[in-house]
């Protein structure tokens, strides 16, 4: 009996120790920083799946400014990206994408838009999961996304 709380216990001290393990992405913007935990994280064969609401990082991020994000090895080792969405002068809304960064080649990406007076609206570093997949209506490739996180501007 003894022998099974002990067992139990430890297991239990393990997953807790593990809860709050999931990687954390730093943003930065002139000088403010946060750094946020996923908005969405799902293990390697995209089955189990975790979401956050609030967990998203909220930054003064004024027209033109760039935003620098910092991602841990957990992030880097394997492919990730980075898509946004903005406003251009004209009130047009954009989106975009980073390149893709391969397995262990950066662990840092300075999101810098196309126009000085664009302003940012969302950015999010995106996790890709298993190879990507073409879509069977477009025929373009798609990228399976294994975790979120999310920075959403504020003027």
């Amino acid at each position: 009996m003894r022998r099974s709380l002990l067992l139990l216990l430890g297991t239990l001290f393990l997953v807790a120790g593990c809860g709050g393990g999931n990687p954390r992405v730093t943003w930065t913007v002139a000088g403010q920083e946060s750094t946020v935990g996923p908005a969405q994280y799902c293990d390697i064969k995209l089955r189990d799946c975790t979401n956050d609401e609030q967990a998203k990082a909220s930054l003064a991020v004024p027209a033109g400014a760039a935003v620098e994000i910092s991602v841990p090895s957990e992030v880097s080792e394997a492919p990730w990206s980075v898509v946004f969405a903005y406003v251009g002068p004209d009130g047009q809304q954009t989106t975009g994408r980073s390149p893709v960064f391969t397995p262990k080649a950066q662990e840092s990406y300075t999101l810098t838009l196309p126009e000085p007076g664009d302003t940012l609206q969302t950015a999010q570093v995106q996790l890709l999961g298993v190879a990507p997949v073409a879509n069977p209506d477009s025929g373009e490739l798609e990228f399976p996304t294994r975790a979120t996180w999310l920075l959403v501007a504020q003027r």
